[in-house]
């Protein structure tokens, strides 16, 4: 039976074998289509992913088939969504502590997957009624120092109070964004409060699960008024394992930078003589903590080659 008409969307939720496909010209987030992806994908080894452009087509009964995957400007594997191009890294200031060598480590990855990075300092409501004021006032500080210098940007929201919430989301505004983040920095909170009545949903499901590391989650696309969340759990394995040490130095941004004008091609910025990114980090402008993490890191890679 011939296809009725052809048309293009992209799939904002996969579940049970099925992709909800929303058309381009769709009016509103609920108008989408439920589609059966064709064989063809597995026999050439094509999975559908969510964040998918694709073309489909309407078959008699209402529902469609997904016939053609367009290209994609980018893929995640963890979580699995096609075509995100922001990346929201969630950090608090305060409960728990922020942590440096983690949140290189995320930008690390993000970085690596190409996509662009925002920061996001949540519960700045705690810098005002915890007695860990100081502390959090400094490691707002210091994030705002020390990253928005190599071109990054950083949103301070509370969503307790509202602040900062509106301008995080004008700035996912014709995006598909995902939150990453360490857990209980409340991204969350920050989610339900760009989109209200979604946070609820997840942590009921949580909840139902019994929060249990290993239950499967779908991953779902959340129209937010002129773009996307994906309501995922975000990057969940900080594993270096797709990453070579060569690589490494690329994902600190400062260092690629600089890389060009080391004496040495191959430089890993660790002992090498006329090192640029070793004379920035003396002369201070590279931030210790960055070079100290990106040190780990090596070291960390080092050690898992060695035992495989």
């Amino acid at each position: 039976m011939s296809s009725t008409s052809e048309a293009k969307g992209r799939i904002v939720k996969a579940l049970s074998g099925y992709y909800y496909v929303l058309p381009h010209e769709a009016e509103s987030p609920e108008q989408t289509v439920q589609c059966r992806a064709r064989g063809v994908f597995k026999k050439r080894g094509l999975t559908p992913l969510v964040g998918d452009d694709v073309v489909y087509s309407l078959t008699e009964n209402g529902e469609g088939t997904v016939e053609e995957l367009l290209p994609r400007s980018s893929e995640l594997i963890r979580p699995p969504v096609a075509n995100v191009d922001l990346a929201i890294l969630v950090f608090s200031v305060t409960e728990p502590t922020l942590n440096l060598q983690l949140l290189d480590k995320f930008l690390v990855h993000i970085e690596h997957s190409g996509i662009e990075a925002v920061l996001c300092l949540s519960k700045q409501d705690l810098e005002q009624d915890g007695e860990e004021t100081e502390e959090a006032i400094a490691a707002a500080a210091a994030v705002n120092r020390i990253y928005t210098a190599i071109g990054y940007e950083v949103y301070g929201t509370s969503s307790r109070q509202g602040v900062g919430v509106e301008e995080l989301h004008g700035r996912l505004k014709g995006h598909v964004a995902v939150f990453a983040g360490q857990s209980g920095v409340g991204k969350s909170s920050l989610l339900n409060a760009l989109v209200p009545g979604l946070a609820l949903e997840t942590n009921e499901i949580s909840n139902r699960l019994g929060r249990g590391k290993h239950t499967t989650r779908h991953v779902e696309l959340v129209e937010i008024g002129g773009g996307y969340v994906a309501d995922t759990p975000g990057f969940s394995q900080l594993d270096f394992t797709e990453l070579g040490i060569e690589d490494l130095g690329y994902c600190f941004r400062e260092m690629r930078q600089l890389a060009p004008d080391c004496k040495f091609r191959a430089c890993t910025h660790v002992h090498e003589p006329g090192c640029a990114v070793l004379k920035a980090v003396e002369e201070g402008t590279i931030a210790p903590s960055r070079h100290q993490n990106y040190l780990t890191f090596m070291t960390e890679m080092k050690e898992r080659k060695r035992r495989y």
